[in-house]
């Protein structure tokens, strides 16, 4: 398999199935060392639970696959560590957020956050919380509860996408809708600034502005820069 991949869905369906990860057991005094460094050097990252996937397939258009829940301490090793386990994924829904005026808009993540530093779209590691009564994983839940949390911005108020863009680098796996908002890029970053100097811890500490690839930047991770090259048409 390749060490990337980007297509474009129709839909996505994940659903949860029990499993106990052989990397968070076989590895856990060794996890729970780093994470105790992770949380002196970073006080505001605290151990709570994390779903990851471990099977996906694409066909026609349709993601289907399953996840398992795990503590937010193994998954911080395991990526840390540039994932030992590679049949395990780091999956997440992404608000792939652009102006009316066609710029992409990106958070940078507060210095007390397990990703201190990097510049990406809205987003939150899926919980438990996130299974519905079915049994799946509400992506588009787990979606607006984090676009609002972090910008205070509510999906109804904005132009949503069919589908999904997926973006596959190594064992992240984004799962990325076009949200398109009614104001230009400066207008729309000062509101979401305005709602960050509100929260009392934000996890969010600035908001950065793309409108070409030539402003792509070293903060972002490369499933972003893979999916704005794209989305650049580069």
């Amino acid at each position: 398999m390749p060490d990337f991949e980007i297509a474009t869905l129709d839909r996505a369906e994940i659903l949860f199935e029990p499993w106990s990860w052989p990397f968070a057991a076989d590895r856990r005094a060794d996890i729970d060392r780093y994470f105790a460094s992770l949380q002196q050097e970073r006080p505001g990252v605290w151990n709570g639970c994390a779903l990851l996937l471990n099977h996906y397939a694409i066909e026609n258009g349709v993601l289907r696959g399953r996840c398992f829940e795990t503590d937010f301490a193994s998954l911080c090793a395991w990526r840390e560590w540039q994932f030992p386990d590679p049949n395990v994924y780091n999956v997440f829904a992404a608000a792939a957020l652009q102006s009316a005026d066609g710029a992409w808009l990106l958070g940078e993540m507060a210095q007390d956050t397990a990703a201190a530093g990097l510049r990406y779209f809205p987003c939150g590691t899926p919980e438990p919380g996130d299974i519905d009564a079915t049994g799946e994983f509400d992506i588009i839940g787990n979606l607006v509860r984090e676009l609002h949390e972090e910008t205070g911005l509510a999906i109804a108020d904005l132009a949503v996408a069919p589908g999904w863009s997926f973006v596959r680098d190594r064992c992240y796996v984004g799962l990325m809708k076009r949200l398109t908002a009614q104001q230009p890029a400066d207008e729309l970053r000062a509101r979401i600034m305005r709602n960050i100097a509100r929260q009392e811890r934000p996890e969010l500490v600035d908001i950065h502005i793309v409108r070409s690839t030539d402003e792509l930047d070293p903060a972002l991770p490369r499933f972003m820069t893979l999916f704005l090259e794209h989305a650049f048409g580069r």
